[in-house]
């Protein structure tokens, strides 16, 4: 059983996979010289968006993964991979070509709901987001795990919110180096994370790794 600490950690990883200080420079480029009310807007759309997703991964990933035959050990390597990869791109202060590449990057003006799609999906709640609440949900079955991840996702998702909301302000006070040091932070977290993950795949999958001598 998980302690109150680890939940903590789970809102940690959260908050480092879907990033919002890192995505402000992508979402102030889109909506560009856009009004505080269309800002808001996207702030509320994308809370909703972002809150619906990874609470479908985290009641139903697990379902589905088992309805596609792939083991949780796989589904551990495979997203800690996924994780590293992500992480690597923060700690040079990039957007990963996972959670946004450049083809999508040039058409995002040919979108009229930037909220939805791409910020919420896959900027946001991309693929690295909902690997991570699925590898957590799979830790436990009580309703008090599933309870305490819910808290994360939510706490997560309200900075989101409000970071979205204040964007120009942030921007200011921050700037682009202060941008930069955070997220290259949150990627050294996440790369640690992405290997504990891989490292318990492999040892699911072959059980020798973890026999002692």
């Amino acid at each position: 059983m998980l302690e109150y600490t680890d939940y903590i950690k789970i809102f940690i990883t959260l908050l480092a996979v879907v990033d919002p200080i890192g995505a402000m420079p992508i979402i102030a480029g889109m909506v560009g010289r856009g009004s505080r009310t269309q800002l808001n807007a996207i702030a509320s759309t994308a809370a909703l968006a972002v809150t619906a997703i990874l609470f479908i991964s985290l009641f139903i990933g697990e379902d589905l993964l088992y309805f596609f035959g792939i083991s949780i050990n796989s589904f551990k390597i495979s997203g800690g991979i996924l994780l590293m990869l992500m992480a690597l791109s923060m700690l040079q202060a990039k957007t990963s070509e996972t959670v946004q590449n450049r083809q999508e990057a040039e058409t995002l003006e040919n979108h009229k709901s930037i909220a939805i799609v791409p910020v919420s999906m896959p900027l946001l709640a991309g693929p690295g987001a909902i690997s991570t609440v699925i590898l957590y949900a799979q830790m436990g079955d009580s309703v008090r795990h599933y309870l305490l991840i819910s808290l994360d996702i939510l706490a997560v998702v309200l900075i989101l919110w409000i970071v979205i909301r204040f964007i120009p302000w942030l921007t200011r006070r921050l700037g682009q180096t202060g941008i930069n040091v955070f997220i290259r932070l949150m990627g050294l977290v996440l790369s640690a994370l992405a290997i504990e993950f891989m490292a318990s795949g492999l040892k699911g999958l072959f059980p020798v790794l973890s026999a002692h001598p």
